[in-house]
């Protein structure tokens, strides 16, 4: 049996708390929380498992925040749910059977034009396939949208599936690009990456392949960092979250780069 020491789960909790803070504003937290567990020598397996747990209990209470707050547009995302499902489940058998390097070139050419659009973009004036209607705030959704929103959930779902990291930035970023206002955007974000988070969590419980010593604090420390982090987004708003957007994604290009040349 591999032991852990208290000094390593003290630091692994910090690094997940500075995680769930990444990701309950932009996604991309999982870029800090796995790298930490690979770093601390868990086989991959149980790096995988064990931080999926952990990250899924701070999504669920970013997710109460957004929600309590009301930046969830559910009737969007609720018909995008099952094709996320789907795109990830075809995803995962890819990955069983083919290569990730085609789509870390891709990558390499998509993250550049992603984090110039992502500075282009002005703050928070609605326009795109959703229109913003104010006094009061509601969204105007069409057909065409849903569509949109539907096929482009299963395309991330695929990649989640794939590959993984930066699902919830790629999905703030889908959302905002169709007309969701950025903090509208994070919070409609959160329902698709715990819905994803749950699947997964599930069948890692079931396979038994999770370390809880490690686990359980570092779920309460994602909590933290996930309460912290939305309630900053929901306090700042979208120039908030554009910047760690470009964080998140310069993060995900290194992290590519590195894979490629080490």
């Amino acid at each position: 049996m591999i032991q852990y020491g208290f000094f390593k789960i003290l630091v692994l909790t910090l690094l997940f708390a500075l995680a769930g803070f990444i990701d309950s504003i932009a996604g991309g937290g999982g870029l800090v929380s796995l790298t930490s567990l690979y770093a601390a020598g868990l086989p991959a397996v149980n790096a995988v498992s064990t931080n999926k747990f952990s990250m899924t209990f701070g999504t669920l209470f970013a997710t109460i925040n957004y929600a309590k707050e009301k930046k969830i547009v559910w009737r969007l995302v609720l018909p995008s749910i099952l094709f996320a499902l789907i795109g990830s489940a075809l995803g995962a058998q890819l990955a069983l059977k083919y290569a990730d390097t085609m789509l870390r070139y891709m990558l390499l050419v998509v993250l550049p034009i992603l984090t110039f659009l992502t500075l282009k973009k002005k703050e928070e004036k609605g326009g795109g396939m959703i229109k913003v209607n104010e006094n009061p705030l509601s969204f105007s959704i069409s057909s065409l949208t849903y569509l949109v929103s539907a096929a482009s959930s299963f395309a991330i779902g695929v990649y989640d599936g794939f590959f993984g990291p930066g699902t919830g930035t790629f999905y703030t970023i889908l959302f905002s690009f169709m007309g969701l206002p950025l903090i509208y955007s994070a919070g409609t974000t959160k329902v698709l990456n715990l819905t994803s988070n749950i699947a997964a969590f599930t069948t890692f419980i079931v396979n038994g392949t999770i370390i809880f010593v490690i686990g359980i604090p570092c779920a309460l420390s994602s909590i933290i960092g996930n309460l912290i982090g939305s309630r900053y987004a929901l306090k700042k708003g979208g120039k908030a979250i554009r910047k760690i957007l470009v964080v998140v994604i310069a993060l995900l290009y290194i992290k590519i780069l590195a894979e490629f040349f080490l």
